[in-house]
């Protein structure tokens, strides 16, 4: 078979395929902030036009990268262009493989709702908000949902999991949350409900225009 059409790079040191995570994440940055916007349209102003686009474009992505090669996936090419100058953390491919293909199950059936059937429920609503935050893990905090599940799935171990989290390795004390740092966010977290007790109406208020208010006050 062609080495155009395959999924994973062979890497010298690694017994397996492997992928380099740190375009995977940027990648699912770019796709979380287009469809976090287009899901704020639908919301606000009942615009599905971006989102309806935006389906197509993740189902070709997907598409490309699960059955051709992940080096044509657009998204992960800008990702590899954004991330070219940081030192390649590589992860192993099959898990990656499993967790898209959820994805792509997720975006086929918006994609047969929204834009064949043209219709919206809380089906495509779901299928949405859980690309979502998927997109939204895996691009904020390193965490792949799908990699987590694939052990569970094929009763195996993952090889090469980002940040190493499929091996159960003992907590350094830089990971370790201690018991002040958790109060800091106790507090923290009354201090921001008191705030919003007390100011609520003041803030509620929409701000006026700098300049008006300035003119309104020399007078």
């Amino acid at each position: 078979m062609s080495k155009r059409i395959q999924f994973g790079e062979n890497v010298e040191g690694y017994n397996i395929p492997v992928l380099n995570e740190r375009e995977v994440l940027a990648s699912a940055g770019i796709l979380f902030l287009v469809l976090f916007y287009a899901i704020m349209e639908v919301h606000f102003e009942r615009n599905f036009l971006l989102l309806k686009y935006f389906i197509i474009v993740f189902l070709t992505d997907f598409i490309l990268r699960l059955f051709v090669n992940p080096k044509f996936s657009p998204s992960l090419i800008l990702g590899r262009l954004i991330v070219s100058r940081h030192t390649p953390e590589y992860v192993g491919a099959p898990q990656k493989k499993f967790a898209w293909k959820i994805g792509l199950g997720f975006v086929t059936v918006m994609f047969f709702l929204l834009i064949i059937v043209n219709s919206h429920s809380v089906i495509t609503a779901v299928s949405c908000l859980l690309c979502l935050l998927f997109l939204f893990l895996e691009s904020a905090f390193g965490i792949c949902i799908g990699c987590l599940v694939y052990g569970w799935w094929y009763k195996e171990k993952a090889e090469y999991c980002p940040g190493e989290i499929c091996d159960a390795t003992k907590k350094q004390n830089i990971q370790k949350t201690s018991t002040e740092q958790l109060f800091v966010i106790l507090v923290f977290t009354a201090y921001v409900i008191s705030a919003i007790l007390i100011f609520n109406d003041t803030f509620s208020v929409n701000p006026g225009n700098l300049w008006d208010k300035l003119n309104s006050t020399l007078r």
